[in-house]
């Protein structure tokens, strides 16, 4: 098991913590954890675009000119995708980009992401994260004592003061243990756990 240094909202240290070996001391496989971010990536897709077809298009239901005799090509209709005011060929139409991925392949995703980021040095944990009070400024000093001003904080359970603390931070970001995403993950420079929230998570993925 990894021993990892545990702070304070100061930025002191204040002890340490072992950290699951089934969680964070996996083999990384990258071609999951790529997976799992294209899954992301294709779910955030609205898939609204929409083209009309020849047959959508209005107009066209009438011979543009006989079949034979004038010199031109034949041509049955001005709504053909050859004409101007035509329909789109192969339109594209409203979809769902989603595509499944297994339960284990997404498990060993984040596993394989978080031992990733304990490698990098860049995994934080703190002994607590609570504010008494709703300020940005709040979550500001945190960040800047734990060098941690790019980082996805990660909490066990919703905490509103934390939460609306956050919000206006636009290189941090706050999830629950319950709600971590491999994209995240990887987005966010470093990864700030609080202590309850590793416990959380091992007692989820293990």
């Amino acid at each position: 098991m990894a021993n990892v240094s545990v702070y304070n909202m100061d930025g002191q240290e204040v002890g340490t913590m072992e950290l699951s070996d089934e969680i964070f001391g996996v083999e990384v496989k990258e071609n999951l954890v790529h997976q799992a971010v294209v899954l992301h990536l294709a779910n955030m897709r609205q898939g609204t675009q929409k083209a009309k077809t020849r047959s959508e298009v209005s107009g066209g239901g009438i011979k543009p000119w006989r079949q034979k005799g004038t010199g031109h090509a034949r041509q049955g209709s001005t709504r053909s995708p050859q004409w101007r005011h035509g329909g789109v060929v192969f339109a594209p139409v409203p979809r769902s980009y989603t595509f499944k991925m297994n339960k284990k392949e997404r498990r060993a995703a984040l596993k394989s992401a978080l031992t990733s980021k304990l490698a990098e040095n860049n995994l934080i944990v703190v002994d607590k994260l609570t504010f008494d009070d709703i300020k940005t400024k709040n979550m500001v000093k945190v960040t800047k004592a734990l060098d941690a001003e790019n980082a996805y904080v990660v909490l066990q359970g919703a905490d509103k003061n934390v939460f609306l603390s956050t919000r206006n931070l636009p290189d941090v970001r706050l999830t629950t243990a319950g709600a971590l995403s491999v994209y995240d993950i990887l987005k966010y420079k470093k990864l700030v756990l609080t202590q309850d929230a590793v416990k959380t998570i091992e007692e989820v993925f293990a």
